[in-house]
């Protein structure tokens, strides 16, 4: 049994490494990553193991223990402990982005602000991570914002006690404009909210290569068009709607929020208005064309972009100006909503630089509050369930986004 005992915990000790250092390189990045993530997230649970693990080992082989297996736990458990650690710095690195971004005084306009029990760790909630509903909340499933199927349909989280006049949050996910569901992405963030008074709508949208860009925004803004013809029914206002994404739902979040009501991007409904009220991506793809010149951003474009999500005939070379359009990076005006852009240190799928220089065109362009959190050891995906970090992060957008509300609606002074 010794032999097993050594290969699980150095095991476990290797995916510590990962996690605490990911290695950097195109072609491991999925695994990386991977293995990152969940190591990461569930570094609570692991440690945890780990110890069961070690201590099972030295009841069943008293006086003939695995030395080499003991000292490997050993080691692991301390990486897990740095793990937890990191995770834990979310709490004041969120804090410190919004102050810095939208000014020490901010919680001062928040109906209720943050408390220390608001702001402790959830260790009750955390513990069963893949347990995510909530029975303050309402969800109703396969709404159809659009005619076409399944990847027109949008589901509704709202309180279970019926509101009116409720801010809307817009849910896009991610999964690299290929993958990716409704029901997989952001749960955490709209469970959060919708028992707060929010009313959230995560959405479908078609998916490449069956359909080629820009289908992914122009189903977007349909949806958007749907929820504020659509939204009182369920209790929002139709005023006020901020959203949010990661990585590809990141793109198209922040895309969203960059083109309010271009009519190039509403064909058939240009009359809507698809104006966005606040934006809080997360390890959102922003470099689309590459413009920036960065090595990650140019290998996407090729090997993903060109080849799945456009047409085959309108390569990066001869229809630039194509991809620009569809780039975040080069869609920013002095127009821009509020921003809260999140990003994990540790990212392999979408380096962290390329959010910074997001970030930093932003603060140059536009004329209102732009928040930038960098996450320590985050790695791409960090909030998809509970854990330390996106529980942390997960309140702190609620008070970017309960304060970009409050600000669009305090009365004008005359």
């Amino acid at each position: 049994m010794q032999p097993s005992f050594v290969v699980r915990q150095a095991l476990q000790l290797a995916l510590a490494a990962n996690a605490l250092k990911p290695p950097r390189g195109a072609r491991t990045a999925v695994p990386v990553f991977f293995a990152g993530w969940l190591t990461g997230e569930l570094a609570p649970h692991l440690l945890a193991l780990t110890a069961a693990d070690a201590a099972a080992h030295v009841a069943r082989h008293r006086g003939g223990s695995s030395k080499t297996g003991l000292a490997l736990a050993a080691a692991s458990a301390a990486g897990l402990g740095t793990l937890i650690a990191q995770s834990q710095r979310a709490r004041g690195e969120i804090e410190t982005a919004l102050t810095e971004g939208i000014g020490k005084a901010y919680a001062d306009e928040l109906q209720h602000p943050p408390s220390p029990t608001d702001l402790a760790t959830p260790w009750g909630q955390l513990a069963m991570p893949f347990r995510m509903r909530d029975p303050d909340v309402r969800r109703t499933r396969n709404v159809a914002y659009a005619p076409g199927g399944k990847r027109f349909l949008l589901d509704v989280y709202a309180p279970r006690e019926p509101v009116t006049g409720a801010p809307i949050l817009l849910q896009v996910h991610g999964g690299a404009w290929v993958i990716g569901n409704k029901d997989q992405q952001g749960l955490p963030l709209m469970l959060h909210m919708a028992k707060r008074g929010w009313i959230c709508f995560a959405i479908n949208y078609p998916l490449s290569p069956a359909a080629r860009w820009p289908a992914h925004i122009v189903a977007a803004k349909r949806a958007l068009a749907w929820i504020r013809k659509n939204a009182g029914s369920y209790g929002g206002d139709p005023s006020f709607v901020a959203v949010t994404g990661g990585s590809a739902g990141g793109h198209l979040a922040a895309l969203l929020a960059l083109t309010a009501n271009d009519p190039a991007l509403q064909p058939g409904f240009t009359e809507a208005d698809t104006s966005i009220q606040a934006c809080a991506p997360h390890y959102g793809v922003y470099d689309f064309a590459a413009t920036s010149g960065r090595r990650s951003s140019q290998t996407r474009l090729k090997t993903l972009i060109a080849r799945h999500v456009f047409e085959a005939d309108r390569d990066p070379v001869n229809f630039l100006d194509d991809y620009i359009a569809a780039s975040p990076l080069d869609r920013i005006t002095e127009d821009a909503p509020p921003f809260f852009v999140i990003h994990g240190v540790h990212d392999s799928l979408v380096p962290v630089g390329e959010a910074r220089e997001f970030v930093r065109r932003l603060r140059d362009k536009s004329q209102r509050e732009v928040a930038y959190a960098e996450i320590s050891g985050a790695q791409h995906a960090f909030d998809v369930f509970p854990s330390i970090r996106s529980a942390h992060v997960v309140r702190g957008v609620e008070r970017f986004l309960e304060w970009a509300y409050r600000s669009e609606k305090r009365p004008v002074q005359g």
